[in-house]
């Protein structure tokens, strides 16, 4: 088999594969070779991707992260944020850097003990801190359901093979998944790069998507996947064709690339096949999914009284970049991590939103009432994936759409803005008070600036979550950023 550069990798992680929920995660820097030439990166023990850690809805995650950081130049302090768990009565645990935590320092540990009590599906772990993630630090986290309600449309879910799709090349043997003629399989695909949105599909096969960002959707039988930063979704593949090589494909959209000498490709090799390169078909994708055609599995429907406005508190969200200071702007104003933890700042008393750092950019949000909020994109240049931290949420416009659905929206955590002409607007309930980010999931634009705060019910955040202030305290008398 011949070495080609692929701009994505499907890994197969045989004794990577974590089955308890007891885990310790060693944060450490190495010289890699990602795309044939050497560069320092950040590794999880001592891999990137790190460890697919994986447990059991209801279940509880004791995952200790030991900082053994050293190089300056991707900052020496980290921290770890489980990304699409809600963290209810946890807020602590959310990994956030000066939202939730200060990050962890160099030579020290912290131990993220939360439980899942109602979710499962496809989520992933990485660095919430500065550019990190971007550097290697991330890998997948998988929670199943015993009673997932899709457990009789397939045969496989093998945690051990998920899609990763990077941001860089990667120079590595064409990857092979290979697959028996008949059987049904669970695929879990997720986006872990930087900025590339991917355009991903596999020639002559068609896909039954079942999950969106670990919340589960109607049945919804589509030919390619768009997927942005951050999303996840689970597909049903069934291995119906005939017995041969097939091109897996995942183009980036964002910028210019291509299939030529393998890059974005890897191969699905039904049982049987000859061990060769695919064939290459005339196929083009008819039938790609559409955001605005998921709709929830679970309570459909968004909440709140339908209708534009209608809800108990409406947000709109207009982001742009400032052409002088060359850094993203909401509302007007740039997003710059205060000194101490918004959580510490309002276990400490603060409870009034205007007077929580950084002002501008924490919006107060009162209990238990329907939030709806609007992200236009006339000011965007291209999309920009926003996620939202402590809520899934109802996508009661996405990007594409011209009118709104109240009635059966895809439920999930993150979206696109859309083009120039979008207005992509979502709703959620206040029913998990703590401070919450919203955020640009490209890391650059959120490091510049493309965020917003959500101190959801302040003042009965320290009863909901009782957590060790003191020892949130401690790490921060540690950092040495």
């Amino acid at each position: 088999m011949n070495t080609f550069p692929i701009i994505f990798r499907l890994i197969l992680l045989l004794g990577t594969t974590v089955f308890v929920q007891g885990v310790q995660l060693t944060i450490s820097n190495a010289v890699i070779a990602p795309d044939g030439f050497n560069r320092s990166a950040i590794v999880i023990n001592g891999a990137t991707p790190g460890t697919v850690i994986t447990g059991t809805k209801g279940g509880r995650f004791s995952i200790n992260v030991v900082n053994r950081l050293t190089d300056e130049s991707m900052n020496r302090s980290t921290s770890i944020h489980w990304h699409g768990v809600v963290q209810h009565h946890y807020n602590a645990m959310d990994g956030t850097a000066f939202v939730t935590q200060c990050p962890i320092a160099t030579g020290n540990s912290f131990l993220y003990d939360f439980t899942v009590p109602t979710q499962a599906g496809t989520f992933w772990y990485h660095s919430h801190f500065r550019l990190q993630y971007c550097e290697g630090l991330r890998g997948p986290f998988i929670v199943y359901d015993p009673q997932d309600p899709y457990l009789g449309m397939y045969d496989v879910d093998d945690c051990k093979q998920p899609f990763y799709l990077h941001t860089l090349p990667i120079y590595i043997d064409t990857a092979v998944i290979n697959v028996i003629y008949g059987k049904r399989y669970r695929i879990r695909l997720l986006n872990m790069g930087c900025k590339p949105s991917y355009n991903f599909y596999i020639d002559n096969h068609t896909f039954t998507v079942i999950e969106a960002d670990g919340e589960p959707t109607e049945p919804l039988v589509v030919d390619s996947i768009p997927i942005y930063a951050a999303q996840r979704y689970s597909f049903i593949l069934e291995a119906n064709q005939t017995v041969d090589n097939y091109w897996i494909r995942a183009n980036a959209t964002s910028y210019k690339s291509s299939f030529t000498n393998g890059m974005n490709s890897a191969i699905l090799r039904y049982a049987g096949a000859p061990i060769q390169e695919p064939p290459t078909r005339n196929w083009t994708s008819s039938n790609a999914l559409a955001e605005s055609n998921l709709h929830a599995l679970i309570n459909p429907g968004a909440p709140g009284v339908p209708g534009v406005g209608n809800a108990d508190v409406n947000l709109n969200l207009v982001s742009q970049i400032n052409q002088t200071t060359l850094l993203f702007e909401i509302n007007g104003v740039a997003y710059h991590s205060p000194s101490t933890p918004v959580l510490l700042q309002i276990l400490s008393g603060t409870v009034n939103t205007s007077q929580l750092q950084p002002q501008g950019s924490v919006y107060g949000l009162p209990p238990n009432k329907v939030i709806e909020v609007s992200i236009p994109g006339a000011l965007l240049a291209a999309a920009h994936p926003f996620h939202l931290h402590g809520h899934a949420f109802d996508v009661v416009r996405s990007e594409g759409m011209t009118g709104y659905n109240y009635v059966n929206p895809v439920r999930r955590d993150t979206l696109s803005t859309g083009s120039t002409t979008d207005n992509v607007t979502i709703r959620f309930t206040t029913d998990n008070p703590g401070p919450w980010f919203l955020h640009c999931h490209i890391d650059w634009h959120l490091d510049q600036g493309m965020a917003v705060v959500f101190a959801e019910d302040p003042a009965d955040t320290a009863s909901f979550d009782p957590v060790n202030s003191r020892y949130l305290w401690w790490t921060c008398a540690l950092v040495a950023y």
